[in-house]
């Protein structure tokens, strides 16, 4: 089971890792919508996909408790946690918000410890601190990082959105204490997300109405059935079969695969950087899976 939960958050983050490449082309390369615009649709084919096979498997059924309990999970997750990292990629860039939002699993850690009652050992710290240098290894970019005044709410929006995808994933686990599947949780967490995301996508399509294509429908449909539905999904299983402090290690698969794919497109031959951030990586995963018995 320990080994599908490994697979579930690899997979999931190395899908985020090729997202940025898709929704940049929408959002930048066409400007054919606005960034809420393309998280509501995002939302909304990932409801539609999952509640079928949800209802399906009679997992919709929630209590009045935990229909509240879950919207604000996904409030805090894919309202206020995504919200935050828009903005913040909007004011400070795409290089500053992979290497500031590479603090999520750090967070997780720390709420893992608060709410969960993860033991807070040494080997799993390590672990958490050697995978966040290798990232930062692989992704810092002198050139295009910037950390000075003129960035700072946008770093500041980008460090909460850190802080919030931390919180949100460890209330997916708590929540999945309570006895229901992963598929009925994701399907509500999703939900949460749409009081943030719509009253913002209606105030984008008013200032600059959408413009589609068949290759951008076709971008928004990977968007909502594979980035959304099938990644969250697999994000919210990894939680439930590993520990949270486990899980989040997995979240460096991202920016790796992000650094990875570009450099591919671009034709671009991967540097020193990137296989010595890559290898630390790993190491850290391996050093927070160990098993001293």
């Amino acid at each position: 089971m320990k080994l599908i939960g490994a697979l579930s958050g690899f997979t999931a983050a190395a899908i985020w890792g090729g997202m940025y490449v898709v929704s940049g082309y929408i959002l930048n390369e066409t400007g054919a919508m606005k960034s809420f615009t393309l998280l509501t649709l995002r939302l909304v084919i990932g409801i539609l996909v999952l509640i079928p096979i949800a209802a399906a498997r009679s997992e919709l059924r929630f209590t009045r408790e935990q229909i509240k309990s879950l919207l604000f999970v996904g409030f805090v997750g894919y309202g206020v946690s995504l919200s935050l990292q828009f903005l913040g990629t909007q004011f400070s860039g795409g290089a500053n918000g992979a290497l500031i939002t590479s603090a999520s699993p750090a967070f997780i850690v720390l709420f893992a410890f608060l709410i969960l009652r993860e033991s807070l050992n040494v080997p799993r710290v390590l672990a958490i601190l050697l995978a966040t240098v290798g990232v930062v290894i692989v992704v810092f970019d002198p050139a295009q990082v910037n950390l000075g005044r003129d960035r700072v709410w946008g770093n500041l929006a980008l460090l909460g959105a850190a802080v919030t995808w931390g919180l949100y994933s460890v209330l997916v686990k708590w929540s999945g204490a309570k006895g229901l599947s992963t598929l009925a949780i994701t399907v509500m967490v999703l939900v949460g997300g749409l009081p943030v995301a719509i009253p913002f996508s209606i105030w984008e399509i008013a200032t600059a109405p959408i413009k589609v294509d068949a290759v951008i429908i076709g971008g928004i449909l990977y968007l909502g059935i594979i980035s959304t539905a099938l990644a969250m999904f697999l994000w919210n299983k990894s939680f439930e079969l590993l520990d949270a402090s486990v899980a989040s290690l997995m979240f460096f698969a991202q920016p790796v695969v992000g650094v990875a794919l570009s450099a591919w497109l671009l034709r671009d031959p991967l540097g020193a950087n990137f296989f010595i951030g890559g290898a630390m990586i790993l190491l850290g995963v391996l050093l927070a899976s160990w098993n001293r018995k």
